[in-house]
């Protein structure tokens, strides 16, 4: 075997995980008679049978490369608000973002964790996006919110609805007044703005609310006050 064959086993291991078609790919530089190559198959076959075990988890990270370079690849689209939707530090060198539906019970929860985090960390900026997956009341109260948004008041709208519960017709009416949202936007910038943030939500394959972006992670679901701030201190670590 070559004096290379640890680097060709990694392709083929690397290959095998991705499917077969990349392991032709993989091991292309030998060719189907190769004794090197053939040598290499069997020893990747023969390690991936007696280690299943570490299938799931080079799955899992190479989810994970792939999901950092969706987010690198949109980060001013994920970290730039619409209107007034941030808080904390404009110029923060860690940016929070998180999809968000009103109607979305975890959501609501994760609410005083990212509260906690803005108040201890004076460097964090975070952005909010609307992400209505729940229903037409969930859709309506991203109307106002985004209205809110463009007149300066995201934030006041945003912790009333929460606090008054479920987007019904008559809690978005009531946060609307005490708040008081002047007037609904064009529908097309409505529109134009939730199909913005719907694809960059499938493009980190976000399922559901709420789902966070932060530095080259994704996390998905009440994840926690503790795993929010592991991971913006993760990325400040890596710049």
């Amino acid at each position: 075997m070559s004096k290379d064959w640890k680097t060709i086993v990694g392709a083929g291991l690397a290959g095998l995980l991705l499917g077969g078609g990349a392991v032709a790919l993989a091991l292309q530089s030998g060719a189907a008679g190769d004794p090197d190559r053939q040598q290499v198959e069997r020893i990747v076959r023969d390690y991936l049978l007696a280690n299943p075990e570490i299938i799931p988890e080079a799955v899992q990270v190479l989810q994970g490369r792939q999901l950092a370079k969706a987010v690198d690849a949109n980060r001013a689209a994920y970290e730039t608000p619409f209107g007034s939707a941030w808080a904390g530090n404009e110029k923060g060198d860690v940016v929070l973002v998180e999809f968000f539906d009103y109607a979305c019970g975890f959501c609501r929860q994760s609410n005083p964790d990212v509260e906690r985090l803005l108040k201890e960390d004076e460097n964090l900026k975070v952005v909010w996006r609307e992400l209505p997956v729940l229903g037409p009341g969930s859709e309506a109260a991203a109307e106002v919110s985004l209205a809110a948004a463009r007149q300066g008041d995201f934030l006041a709208f945003h912790e009333t609805m929460f606090d008054l519960g479920r987007p019904t017709e008559a809690n978005i009416a009531e946060a609307r007044q005490k708040v008081g949202v002047a007037s609904a936007l064009p529908a097309p910038t409505v529109q134009a703005e939730l199909e913005k943030n719907f694809q960059l939500a499938r493009a980190i394959g976000a399922t559901g609310t709420p789902t966070f972006v932060v530095g080259d992670q994704v996390l998905q679901g009440a994840v926690g006050y503790q795993a929010l701030k592991e991971a913006i201190a993760e990325a400040r670590a890596k710049g």
